[in-house]
Order: C-alpha cells, then structure tokens, then sequence
C-alpha cells in the first residue's frame, strides 16, 4: 500500500492547479473574443452626454525569474463615465492619451461601439 506523503499530494494537486489555471486563461481569452465580436457587430452611436466622473485601476505584476530574480510590473486602466440626456449613465474604457484630456463636467458628443469607446469631442 502507498501512502501519501508531502511529495505525493503534491504530484495529486498539481495537475488539477495547472488544469485551473489553463482553464482561466482559455476562458478569459475566448471572452475577450467574444466581446470584440459582439463590439464589432454594434453601430458607431453618437450621443450627447457630459462627463460625470473618471476613475483608474491600477494592477500589480510580480514576477519571478529561473535566476531567482523578482520583477514587479504594474499596468493601469482608464474609466469615463458618461450620463446621457435621459439621465442614463455608462462606463467605458479610454485609452491613456484622452482620459487626461477628459474633464469632468465637459458635454459634448460621445461615440461608441457597443462596450467599445471611439471618441469624445465637446
């Protein structure tokens, strides 16, 4: 009879981990497919709307190289929320160069696709 030692349960647990994770990255980018897709379907609407609040969110990478090296990386993500005549709001992604130049308060004409933002202009 085999008993389980630390080594053992390791060998158990170790393929159903990087099952988990090859999972979770097949998942993540087959959804970020299938929302391009969808994006890519949807009409350029404009909209008249003002600028009512920005928010950013930053991520943390460590690294880990085989020299036993540790490298720390960080990516940031920019969000504009707009509120429509109808007093609907909607939160997109901007890219880095317009999100300073996007001022809360400012109105004027928004352009998107489905989730995606195409532009700004006041």
């Amino acid at each position: 009879m085999h008993s389980f030692g630390m080594f053992g349960l390791f060998e158990a647990i170790f393929p159903l981990f990087f099952i988990f994770v090859f999972g979770t990255i097949i998942f993540t980018i087959v959804k970020g497919i299938q929302e391009n897709m969808h994006n890519n379907r949807q009409p350029i609407i404009p909209v008249e709307t003002k600028i009512v609040a920005k928010r950013y969110d930053v991520s943390r990478h460590h690294h880990h190289d085989s020299d036993n090296m540790h490298h720390t990386s960080s990516s940031t993500t920019y969000y504009v929320t707009f509120e429509m005549t109808n007093g609907e709001r909607m939160e997109l992604e901007v890219p880095s160069k317009e999100f300073g130049m996007l001022v809360e308060g400012d109105q004027g004409t928004l352009q998107f696709q489905g989730t995606r933002y195409i532009g700004f202009t006041r």
